[in-house]
């Protein structure tokens, strides 16, 4: 790691220490990527075992996300060890998510790596590998809004293995191609998602079905579930599908998107549902032609 030797010259973008007790107990650095624009790299995060646990690794990585933010950037990337499972929990926890394959360093230890990576703001479709890394962060939005009031199938008290559980099925139909999922970062974290059913009756191919609009009630109002929706059509016209429906409580605030979005209210079926308080509420059937 010759780099280690010349630390200063190495990461053109910054480096930080954090000092406790007289010494260096972690460090981080990020660069920008000469190859793509508005694209940073976060490297070297290291904390002493020492300090594991005591906030200190997010401490570090808030500064160095700030610094890259101001600088311009649009996407943040980083490699972890394949072996160093604590790490990954901790990046997937910050809302990165798995991109692109497994890269070999050749090394003393033959290391190889998981590449990782996240918006600062926009959506993307989650593949397989990203999907499943995204469970964390996705369980925890399907709690809070479920928690908020959200009528999603699912009623409050929701508990966090329940809604891992909901995410992990999901990532498996992602991966077999019955399912297409999307999420959404507002300012570097990841707070909403949307997800298309393929699974569709043999003579209904040109159809899929909208499931699980969620954004987390701190970044409401802010146009993410509009561009999750204009993303999701996106995505079913490159499926191929036509026609696309969906389902919601007739009087949830997302009724007003959905009409405002060129969505048009098929009906309503009466005491469809129960909401947060055990009553049964009506729900409004939608569907739009691509």
């Amino acid at each position: 790691m010759p780099e280690l030797n010349a630390l200063a010259t190495y990461y053109r973008g910054a480096l930080w220490v954090a000092e406790a007790q007289g010494r260096v107990v972690g460090m981080i650095a990020c660069r920008p990527d000469h190859d793509e624009a508005g694209v940073w790299e976060i490297c070297r995060v290291y904390v002493h075992p020492d300090w594991h646990g005591a906030g200190l690794g997010h401490a570090l990585l808030d500064v160095a996300e700030a610094h890259t933010i101001a600088a311009g950037a649009r996407r943040l990337t980083l490699w972890t060890d394949t072996r160093f499972e604590r790490a990954h929990a901790f990046y997937e926890k910050r809302s990165y998510i798995r991109a692109g394959g497994i890269r070999v360093l050749h090394d003393l230890s033959n290391s190889l790596e998981y590449g990782y990576a996240k918006p600062v703001g926009g959506v993307e479709v989650l593949d397989a590998a990203a999907s499943t890394a995204a469970e964390r962060r996705l369980a925890l939005i399907l709690v809070a809004c479920v928690d908020a009031g959200a009528s999603v199938s699912f009623l409050p008290p929701l508990a966090a293995e329940r809604a891992r559980a909901f995410w992990h099925k999901a990532a498996s139909e992602v991966a077999n191609g019955t399912r297409i999922l999307l999420a959404g970062w507002r300012r570097g974290i990841l707070s909403g998602c949307v997800s298309l059913d393929l699974a569709m009756p043999e003579n209904q191919p040109h159809r899929a079905e909208v499931q699980k609009l969620l954004v987390h009630p701190d970044a409401r109002r802010g146009g993410l579930a509009h561009a999750l929706m204009l993303r999701a059509e996106e995505a079913a016209r490159s499926a191929g599908r036509t026609l696309l429906t969906l389902d919601t409580r007739a009087d949830d605030v997302a009724a007003a998107l959905y009409h405002s979005t060129g969505w048009t209210e098929a009906g309503q079926i009466p005491r469809y549902a129960l909401d947060a308080g055990r009553t049964p509420r009506a729900t409004s059937l939608f569907w739009k032609l691509l």
